[in-house]
């Protein structure tokens, strides 16, 4: 191949410079995100295990005798 190289070339210089940075931010913020999103679906996880640690009481319907 003949002639300067990616990094030499105006759309080269474009990309180093200005795409790849926003990459690295864009995927810098998305794994921010997630690890907040896996946070708080931990934290419902472990809401939903201490509200089924509790008893349930059974459902009665009218005209049966109830407890």
């Amino acid at each position: 191949m003949t002639g300067p190289a990616f990094f030499q070339t105006h759309m080269g210089q474009r990309f180093y410079e200005g795409t790849m940075p926003q990459l690295v931010r864009q995927l810098t913020r998305l794994n921010d995100n997630l690890e907040r999103l896996v946070a708080v679906a931990e934290q419902f996880a472990k809401e939903k295990e201490a509200s089924s640690a509790e008893p349930v009481h059974p459902i009665t319907t009218e005209g049966s005798e109830g407890p």
